[in-house]
Formats: C-alpha cells, structure tokens, sequence
C-alpha cells in the first residue's frame, strides 16, 4: 500500500519523500505530513520514533487514532485491494478518513479527494466490523475463487474461462445488490443438481467439502430473501 500511495501521491504532483524504509526516518524531519503504512501492530511503535510536529497519520482500517498519540493524527484507509506488483488507481475508491483535529481531518479528506477518492467517516466503535467487511469483499472472495479454480482444473477447465463468470457477478451485485444478483441451483431451487455438485466436490476436492456446505448453507440463506 506505501508504494501504491507514494506513486500515486507523486502522479497527483504532490511532494513525496519516500517511501521510506526504518533506517531513513532522519528524512522524515523535513515532511509536513507524515503517512505510516506498516502493519497494524507496528504503528504505535513507528509513530513514537517520530519527532517534531509534522501530522502524523495511518493506513489501518481497523484501528482508531489511539497508536498515533500523542501526534496530532489522521488516518485514512484506502478501500481497495493492491496486489504485489500491480499499478494502482485509486481514483473512484472509497477512502475511510479520520483526524484527531480539525485541521487532521481536513488534511485527511483534501489526500483521498487529491487522489480522487471518496472519503467517509466509520466511527471507532464500528471499524472492527467495517473492516471485517472490506476483508470479506476482497480477501475471502479470492479464497472462494481460489477453491473454484481448483474445482475447475479437476475438470480441465483453465482459471481464464471462469474470469469473465466472475466479473459477470460481481457487477451484478454491484448493480442489483446481493439478493437480487444471485443465479444458479439454488436460487432455482434445484436440489437434485445442488446435490450432485456437493457429491462432485466431496469425490474430487474433499478438502473443500467443508467451504462448500458452509457456502451453500449461506446462500440458501440469502435466496430466502430474494424477492
């Protein structure tokens, strides 16, 4: 995320200084602003070796401003997945920003707007929950796409020809909502073809099984509420 930012920062025409490894922090003295983007467990560290007054903020999406004290302090979290490797634009993503003043805040919002972001507010009592979902949206799609894959290579088929059912469905629920995006057997209400497909996976991937009928019991769930 440092080096997604940076380079984005830099593309924006903003100064950047950086990113910087933990052996160059004597740099930091000559930054107004200062952006940590190290894991969580690590901030309030890294925020302590930070002298002088530049505002300091984070990249969580979990955490509170507490780590950052006593800095004047902002955070503002990116809500978009960067893989290693790969040329990010951030522009059109949602940004959840905070700031300890005033001044924090609106430096917050004048980065995420810069880079053509959306900023919102998520309270401290609810980032456990909204990162719970950003997490859900990105990281475990990838985990179930990744059992798909699987699934697909028993049967000869390459990860390439499932990518366009993949993006079918996701701008589906991104249109429709989830209720309303969702197909297949049971959705139809298919039990005998939901059936085959559980016995398929129990023969060939046993060790899905138990994602499979977790998934399957969720979307029975929600075609409950299909209308």
């Amino acid at each position: 995320m440092g080096r997604a930012l940076a380079a984005a920062m830099k593309g924006a025409e903003l100064r950047v200084i950086g990113p910087l490894g933990r052996r160059e922090g004597a740099r930091i003295k000559s930054a107004d602003v200062v952006l940590l983007c190290v894991p969580d467990a690590a901030i309030g560290e890294a925020a302590r070796a930070i002298n002088g007054g530049p505002l300091v903020g984070h990249c969580s999406g979990s955490l509170s401003l507490a780590p950052l004290a006593p800095h004047e302090s902002f955070s503002m979290h990116p809500l978009i997945t960067v893989a290693s490797g790969a040329v990010v634009s951030f522009a059109g993503a949602g940004c959840a920003i905070a700031g300890s003043t005033e001044r924090a805040r609106d430096v917050a919002i004048a980065l995420a707007r810069r880079l053509r972001m959306r900023p919102f507010a998520v309270a401290d009592a609810d980032r456990d929950i909204y990162h719970a979902a950003a997490s859900m949206a990105s990281n475990y799609l990838i985990t179930i796409e990744g059992a798909a894959e699987r699934l697909g290579a028993a049967a000869g088929v390459d990860r390439e020809l499932l990518v366009p059912l993949v993006r079918a469905a996701v701008e589906n629920w991104a249109r429709l909502g989830a209720a309303k995006a969702l197909t297949g057997p049971i959705a139809r209400g298919d039990h005998e073809t939901a059936a085959r497909q559980r016995s398929a996976v129990a023969s060939r991937a046993p060790e899905l099984i138990d994602l499979w009928d977790a998934l399957s019991q969720a979307t029975r769930t929600l075609a409950l509420l299909t209308p």
